[in-house]
């Protein structure tokens, strides 16, 4: 991955590795609490909401091409039950692990001669992250690892039985819900007997009117 504008050390998701001084076998833990940013999760689905906190614990260990940096990260998820549309929220722990290369370094930790520039290296350079002054940036990382800890069809409890078919009742609020199943041969039975009722109806009012002309006359 290419190198972006410069990391704001002030960014409570960028952490310093100047500590470690490129000294293989180097370690820092680090224990941090930062606001959750926009989007940590599944769209629409679940996620942290923004401004959440999430307790960060890590792991830096200094290797020849960069800083692996291994933590867990963990916050309390919400979102909408997908069977039954209530609210819910889960206890959120999330794992991850990752390699922030040093710019002047190859993929097996050899300083290079020069910066690579032809298409080869470009494209070996679009799956690294790479450090920054000695800062890196955890947000992606932070951010990928999870949407892949959190349910894809999350529900409230693992035996939600969901919405009515017909009428959108919880049932979980009524167990004893049902609807008295009509056979559609009868049914159509009955809306033709409905029509016949109609049409009888229609001819005694139309008699009942011709009696009462003949009365006036």
């Amino acid at each position: 991955m290419a190198l972006n504008a410069r990391l704001d050390h002030r960014n409570p998701l960028v952490f310093d590795t100047h500590e470690l001084g490129r000294r293989p076998g180097a370690l820092q833990r680090l224990a941090r609490t930062v606001d959750a940013p926009k989007d940590l999760g599944i769209q629409d689905v679940i996620g942290v909401p923004e401004g959440a906190p999430v307790e960060l614990e890590l792991r830096l260990e200094s290797v020849m091409e960069g800083v692996l940096v291994t933590g867990t990260a963990r916050a309390r998820a919400e979102g909408e039950c997908v069977r039954c549309l209530e609210p819910l929220g889960l206890e959120l722990e999330a794992d991850f692990q990752e390699m922030f290369s040093y710019p002047d370094a190859d993929d097996r930790g050899r300083v290079k001669a020069e910066p690579a520039d032809d298409a080869e290296g470009s494209a070996e350079d679009e799956d690294r992250l790479f450090l920054e002054d000695g800062l890196f940036d955890l947000e992606t990382v932070l951010r990928d690892a999870v949407v892949l800890a959190l349910p894809m069809q999350p529900v409230c409890q693992d035996d939600c039985p969901g919405l009515c078919s017909e009428c959108g009742a919880r049932l979980a609020d009524d167990p004893d819900h049902h609807h008295d199943a009509v056979d559609i041969r009868w049914a159509a039975l009955q809306g033709l007997a409905g029509s016949l009722e109609d049409g009888e109806k229609d001819e005694m009012s139309g008699a009942e009117a011709g009696v009462d002309e003949k009365q006036e006359k």
